[in-house]
């Protein structure tokens, strides 16, 4: 298990924000840059960034696959906040439905979704055949009502396979999207989460800061 690093037991699942981390292709890298810099006699320091909002741990609201879906700042803060469960998937490929229907999944329940995706290394060029959730997977967690459905790579949907098909059935059944959670090193379970995107009016997602405290069932 992680160092909990964070008072109170929290554990953060976030991946770190920087110049040259893994972002999906096509979309703008990070840029950050100093536009005014105290090594330069300012008197103080003030950073630019340039970023997709789907790059890092983020969120995805359902304007990012429906036409008329609401932006990133509709999203419920009850969805957000509390108990949540890690399952970990041994299919190497994708997230399918034989396999979560093992867990008895509930209305409401916050799901993470631990797989393959996280040996990975951090920093590594995009993985185009990472593990993803199957468009069965998506309609039986659409059909669970599921509030919340969190992934260890950068997209619900495969590069090849199911990306808007499985980004549909879920935000068009009011799941709410967490992509890019660091799960490495963790043991499924149950954990308590905090989920806190930025509050971007109409924008189809948005970075988000993630914590995890482990709870007894």
């Amino acid at each position: 298990m992680k160092d909990a690093g964070i008072e109170g037991g929290w554990i953060d699942v976030t991946l770190p924000v920087e110049a040259g981390m893994t972002h999906w292709p096509g979309d703008p890298e990070v840029v950050l840059e100093r536009v005014v810099d105290m090594r330069n006699g300012d008197i103080c320091n003030v950073t630019r960034m340039n970023m997709c909002v789907h790059t890092g741990t983020h969120m995805d609201a359902p304007v990012h696959f429906l036409a008329d879906g609401a932006g990133m700042e509709t999203v419920p803060v009850d969805v957000l906040v509390g108990r949540s469960r890690m399952i970990r998937i041994s299919d190497p490929v994708s997230i399918r439905k034989a396999e979560l229907e093992a867990h008895d999944i509930q209305p409401g329940e916050r799901i993470l979704l631990q797989t393959q995706n996280i040996t990975i290394p951090r920093g590594a060029p995009f993985k185009m055949d990472f593990v993803y959730i199957a468009a069965d997977a998506a309609q039986y967690l659409a059909d669970r009502k599921v509030g919340l459905v969190g992934v260890d790579y950068m997209s619900v949907g495969g590069f090849y396979n199911d990306m808007v098909e499985t980004h549909k059935l879920l935000l068009s059944a009011g799941v709410w999207i967490v992509e890019n959670v660091d799960m490495r090193d963790l043991e499924p379970g149950n954990y308590e989460i905090l989920c806190m995107p930025m509050k971007i009016v109409g924008a189809d997602g948005a970075p988000a800061r993630v914590l995890l405290r482990p709870v007894q069932r």
